[in-house]
């Protein structure tokens, strides 16, 4: 396929109606704030401009989460592109995000905080972008401490904004974490795809069915064909039903289906498509289909 339909959805209907509660409480941090930390795991679509507007200029530090599962032939854009986010550098690797913050805080001005000593970190991005496992990680690599918020493999985890967890001695630096925050209106449809792809939005407001199309006809867009051995199948293929019908079968995705007949009930056996669905998408989260960055 050239293009990919998508049929007149409206994206809009995609994304929770409230997200304004968790500006707010945003803002109120942002006056501690020395530096921000976004996490995304896009690194275009996975940015959520309304953050822009709403936090202001401090020096900000993008990571991006699950490099290990990103095709290495198509680089991140530039951290540096693009006016109006103030300071900002691309950060791979948990291991470098405290020195970089302590070095950024230490050379930019600290507004009405210049009497302290700390620093504040406000920790952004979408939903399940990765916030609540980086500031895990970095307890763990800094002080040698378990987990102190909740995190999971869906959106919406982090309901509210939370206390200062610190992260590290030093120097003495504490983080804040952040519910995740998408834009409110959203008119491009395949960003919206993108995003739902990773997980940002649930899957069954979009539709298991028609993302398991979109990632077929994205993988063979950019002759990414990890899913033909993956499933058995002789060659790529750009119908969502025959792949689904080999990941059904590769992966025993079958139901039990009664149906009347003429003769009375009769139990039957029959391949599971929405189940194969959420396989294909899972294998795809878990890298089992080959490195890919959809951006």
């Amino acid at each position: 396929r050239e293009r990919f339909e998508f049929g007149g959805r409206d994206a809009a209907s995609w994304f929770p109606r409230h997200m304004a509660k968790g500006l707010r409480g945003m803002r109120l941090a942002l006056r501690r704030a020395d530096c921000l930390v976004e996490r995304s795991h896009i690194p275009l679509s996975g940015r959520n401009p309304a953050l822009q507007e709403a936090l202001g200029i401090r020096p900000h530090v993008l990571v991006l989460n699950k490099m290990d599962l990103a095709d290495p032939r198509r680089q991140p854009v530039s951290a540096g592109a693009g006016p109006g986010w103030g300071q900002r550098w691309a950060v791979p690797v948990a291991l470098q995000v405290v020195p970089m913050v302590a070095r950024l805080v230490a050379d930019g001005p600290r507004y009405h905080r210049a009497e302290s000593s700390e620093h504040n970190i406000l920790v952004i991005g979408v939903p399940n972008a990765g916030k609540s496992s980086l500031i895990n990680a970095l307890r763990r690599l800094h002080l040698k401490k378990g987990k102190a918020t909740a995190e999971g493999g869906e959106p919406g985890i982090t309901k509210a904004v939370l206390s200062r967890i610190q992260v590290c001695e030093k120097p003495l630096m504490y983080l804040v974490d952040t519910p995740g925050v998408l834009p409110p209106r959203l008119g491009d449809v395949e960003t919206g795809m993108k995003l739902a792809l990773c997980g940002a939005i649930r899957d069954h407001l979009v539709g298991e069915d028609v993302m398991a199309d979109y990632l077929l006809y994205t993988l063979n867009k950019q002759q990414q064909f990890g899913y033909v051995q993956r499933y058995g199948l002789g060659q790529a293929c750009d119908h969502i039903e025959s792949l689904l019908k080999h990941v059904a079968l590769a992966q025993g995705r079958t139901q039990k289906v009664k149906v009347l007949t003429g003769t009375g009930n009769v139990n039957m056996t029959m391949l599971n498509y929405p189940a194969a669905a959420y396989e294909f998408l899972r294998d795809f989260r878990a890298g089992r289909l080959g490195r890919v960055t959809l951006d």
